[in-house]
């Protein structure tokens, strides 16, 4: 069998190669099949009419201490070129007020007082920020989490302290109770500020966000953020270049359309593009994509299908985005790279209410073609994607040039080229179910130990990436790959 490897992993996100190259590093043969012409999925970049665009994400956090990039990239030996950003993102509020997410906490917090008033805000931070330190602490040191059999319990118990003690209860209590707890909750300006800031990683409001996620989205400011020239391919890249210096296969266009298992072998029936079908096979076969679509590839009616389905998530609970593209002239300097920007009205078409924008930095000129031009990401969400596929792009399109011309970020006779993707351009470009991005939401009903394990059918096959535990974002994903190559240990099968 030419296509036989050690183990299969679906897809090139983050989770993906994460736990690619932890096997890899084991001495393990791993072949990674992704449908796409480029590696990342999420997190990746593409050249379009002299610009780079970010496919995704935008925004690069996680190489802190105790963070799952860093210990990721301190595994395997790889270094990155970063810039980290003095000033991590701005907000524009809706009557024009600009604040200044600082990283320093001191710092943040007189910010905050001066827009917000001093009532609570000190007391408020200063408790966020210590729920986030546990959290990312803890990310590390429990990797057995959520559990699914004897061994993670015993795993968990092993590695529990008082302080995961005092701090799990918070997981039943929302963001709501917490700004309540505070006398925060009347302050309507900071509930709107906290409610599109949780959307970022949180992909739901403060109703629905638990304490222990929602404080750390609120703070992930507070810890370095960077940026990587030439966008966040190149974070995708070295990682790539690991897996096959390490005698491992990167797969493009080669789509997954069917997995069975025979022989203690898992099956994949593989479609390369304008190739014919093939067959490849593995004894440990992870799937990066999300479980709604894992699902739907496994063929033959397993007993772990069923509960798998009931904890899948449908449209009405999911997020896609409206996302667009711009390379403008440069007429003015930015001091941050990164905006959210809360909208006077309902954005048209799409509903949101604010817009997150990226822009290149400006040291950064390898993303542009022309000289003296920047590039601009613009994304939103999309609520219920399958009621939402299409729209009119063009009046969500004019809403989004009038929002930043009258901020002053750039006039509409400055855009050299523009373009915008709905839900149905997502689920082309992701094959992602419904399109849906950005991971599950959190929901309250679901506690973190009731969230989607990486262990799919108890035997060789596992699941990471952002509908499984934790969730959102980079740092998520990557502790997803991580948590599955650590219960891949324990149950022996590496």
């Amino acid at each position: 069998m030419s296509n036989r490897f050690d183990a299969l992993v679906i897809g090139s996100g983050m989770g993906s190669l994460t736990v690619a190259c932890l096997l890899a590093k084991e001495g393990k043969k791993v072949g990674i099949l992704e449908q796409n012409w480029l590696a990342g999925g999420c997190t990746s970049s593409y050249w379009r009419k002299g610009f780079v665009f970010e496919s995704g994400a935008t925004t690069l956090v996680g190489l802190d201490k105790n963070m799952p990039l860093r210990y990721l990239l301190d595994e395997i030996g790889v270094a990155l070129e970063v810039v980290e950003l003095d000033l991590p993102m701005k907000i524009v509020m809706k009557n024009g007020v600009v604040i200044h997410r600082y990283k320093d906490l001191d710092q943040w917090i007189e910010e905050a007082e001066r827009v917000f008033g001093k009532k609570n805000q000190r007391a408020f931070w200063k408790f966020c920020y210590q729920v986030s330190q546990f959290v990312w602490e803890t990310s590390l040191e429990q990797t057995a989490f959520p559990p699914s059999n004897f061994s993670d319990l015993l795993y968990c118990a092993k590695n529990v302290n008082l302080k995961q003690l005092r701090y799990a209860g918070y997981a039943f209590f929302s963001m709501e109770w917490l700004l309540k707890k505070y006398d925060l909750l009347d302050n309507q300006p900071f509930v709107d500020f906290v409610n599109e800031q949780l959307l970022i990683t949180a992909q739901n409001y403060l109703q629905e966000v638990n304490v222990l996620f929602g404080a750390t989205a609120l703070c992930y400011t507070n810890y370095g953020n960077y940026y990587i020239n030439g966008g966040l391919i190149n974070l995708v890249s070295p990682l790539v270049k690991y897996l096959e210096t390490q005698g491992s296969t990167l797969f493009l266009r080669h789509k997954v359309e069917k997995i069975s298992s025979k022989n203690n072998l898992y099956h994949l029936t593989v479609k390369p593009k304008g190739k014919e079908v093939q067959e490849f096979y593995a004894p440990i076969l992870v799937s990066g994509i999300p479980i709604n679509n894992t699902l739907e590839l496994w063929e033959g009616k397993e007993k772990f299908i069923k509960p798998l389905q009931e904890k899948q998530m449908l449209s009405p609970q999911l997020n896609s985005a409206f996302q667009m593209g711009i390379g403008f002239k440069k007429t003015k300097e930015f001091d941050c790279i990164h905006y959210q920007i809360h909208l006077e009205k309902p954005l048209p078409q799409v509903g949101s209410a604010s817009i997150f924008l990226s822009l290149n930095h400006p040291h950064d000129q390898s993303r542009c073609d022309e000289p003296n031009s920047m590039v601009a990401s613009i994304s939103t969400h999309v609520k219920n994607p399958a009621a939402n596929m299409t729209f009119d792009k063009a009046k969500a399109e004019e809403a989004i040039l009038e929002a930043l011309e009258k901020r002053g970020f750039l006039k509409k006779e400055e855009v050299i080229y523009a373009h915008s993707s709905t839900p149905t351009a997502w689920e082309k470009w992701t094959n992602r179910k419904y399109g849906f991005v950005g991971g599950y939401p959190q929901y309250l009903k679901i506690k973190p130990w009731q969230m989607i394990d990486s262990r799919l059918d108890s035997k060789g096959a596992y699941l990471c990436g952002d509908t499984t535990y934790p969730g959102q974002g980079i740092p998520g994903v990557v502790l997803s790959g991580i948590i599955a190559y650590n219960k891949m240990k324990r149950d022996k099968q590496i």
